[in-house]
């Protein structure tokens, strides 16, 4: 028996089919709020810089492990993958296909048979609304000190041109520099130019940032360039309990204002101080490291924020060559505590207005204020709800009568396992001293505060930020 289609069904079904064509894995590009501190999509809806580092993605996996990976950043609720197409010192060095960037090192001469990964992998994370902030190269490679340079100016200008042009419709964010301090104006000149090349071969759709040599800060490499959007720091692997949030407070504070992040901070499973002579080689980063740094650097004022693995940014699997102590393969690694919790850290924020958050020390009128246990603390502008955090624990005291209303609602949120749990709704204002749940080490805490009257209404979201149950009956059911 032969189908006949009713006409209006089918019609009505064509005009679906196209609309989910249009909308599924359709680019989408940034910009720079008004207010000049944070990042938004098109549309005006707040964009979280959630950012996973993968700088040896393109170098050492095959299209379907490419696939995987990305599978399990968006699962995790990672928005950008940090990578890079010139690797550090492997210019002509193999993919998995067997296939090097540039034929003959040559800038002027890309291999198409390369790219052919770099565009079904850029592709791939567009069809998923995920973005690649990219390095088209790594800073040795410009660095007119390092035997491995193979820039000047002309040929950055042609590298960024043909780059910028060939992903102009793709998810992308660039980012120049590339773990290299700027030491001469010839330097200077060959980071210029492929900026400039990007902006003309993607005709102004994609943002630009700098990625700095450890410990720097983008805005004291370039902050005067006509070309950068938001500036970007390293504040490095050194130590434990190194406050990352005086770059963003550094950055927060010029004029015109940009947005700003931590683009690489401490990874997780790392050995700390890998550079120092000496150091503990089994001493190691951990997920609490990874949480600290990024709670600091939210409520300092960042726009964002970037993770790394160990494992995972080398795509380390065992028989291969690897640094700093790596030892565990990379598909195990995408699964340690860290990855989960930056997904519950940005859920955190997302479940709020966050872009209202304004840093604001003045706050906490008492608690720690140097070293690992600093408390650090962001205001709405509108003085609807705070957000305090204390890294270790410790018992701080607040001015309530800084947050608007008469009547308060106030959580304790877990930022490592994702619950809040109400406290209070207290009706009298004044200096308050609030004792985390638990303390030391690993037992970080947040406190949000909210305008009973103005309620940030947190969500229910896909991180597991959720109630603790007020009762639990005789026979242990909810």
């Amino acid at each position: 028996m032969k189908w006949f289609p009713n006409p209006v069904f089918s019609m009505g079904f064509l005009f679906w089919w196209f609309f989910v064509c249009q909308s599924v894995g359709a680019s989408q590009n940034l910009s720079v709020t008004e207010d000049g501190h944070f990042l938004q999509y098109e549309d005006g809806t707040p964009f979280f810089y959630l950012a996973d580092t993968a700088w040896a993605l393109f170098a050492q996996l095959s299209e379907e492990e490419i696939d995987y990976y990305l599978s399990d950043r968006e699962s995790k609720g990672f928005t950008v993958i940090q990578t890079v197409i010139l690797l550090y010192g492997a210019v002509d060095r193999e993919n998995y296909y067997g296939e090097t960037p540039l034929i003959q090192m040559d800038p002027h001469q890309p291999n198409e048979k390369f790219f052919e990964t770099v565009d079904h992998t850029v592709h791939r994370a567009t069809e998923m609304g995920m973005f690649f902030a990219i390095l088209p190269t790594w800073g040795m490679h410009w660095s007119t000190e390092n035997e491995e340079s193979i820039f000047d100016a002309e040929k950055a200008y042609s590298w960024g041109e043909f780059l910028g042009n060939r992903y102009k419709n793709e998810n992308i964010i660039w980012m120049l520099g590339g773990d290299q301090t700027i030491k001469n104006s010839d330097e200077r000149s060959i980071v210029d130019a492929m900026a400039h090349g990007l902006e003309k071969g993607g005709r102004g759709k994609h943002l630009l940032t700098f990625h700095p040599r450890g410990p720097g800060s983008a805005s004291r490499e370039v902050g005067d360039a006509d070309w950068i959007d938001f500036f970007m720091h390293q504040s490095s692997h050194a130590a434990h309990d190194h406050d990352n949030g005086l770059f963003i407070e550094e950055d927060y504070q010029l004029n015109p204002p940009k947005p700003t992040l931590d683009g690489e901070c401490r990874y997780e499973a790392l050995q700390v101080g890998f550079y120092f002579e000496g150091n503990n080689r089994l001493d190691r980063f951990d997920d609490y490291d990874c949480r600290q740094a990024a709670y600091w650097s939210m409520l300092s004022g960042a726009c964002g924020h970037a993770y790394g693995h160990n494992s995972v940014f080398q795509m380390w699997e065992p028989g291969m060559p690897g640094a700093f102590g790596v030892n565990i393969p990379w598909k195990d690694a995408l699964d340690h505590p860290g990855a989960f919790q930056m997904g519950i850290m940005k859920e955190f924020f997302e479940s709020m207005p966050w872009q209202k958050l304004v840093p604001c020390q003045r706050l906490v009128k008492d608690g720690p204020i140097f070293r690992g246990a600093k408390i650090r603390a962001a205001l709405a502008n509108d003085n609807s709800f705070a957000v305090i955090y204390s890294p270790r624990g410790e018992p701080f005291t607040i001015d309530q009568l800084m947050i608007s209303g008469l009547k308060h609602n106030e959580y304790w949120f877990n930022p490592k396992y994702g619950y809040r749990d109400k406290i209070m709704e207290p009706d009298t204002i004044g200096f308050q001293t609030y004792t985390p749940p638990t303390s030391g080490r690993g037992n970080d805490w947040v406190l949000v505060i909210e305008d009973a009257s103005f309620s940030t209404r947190f969500k229910n979201l896909r991180g597991g930020i959720t109630d603790v149950p007020d009762e639990i009956s005789p026979d242990g059911s909810l």
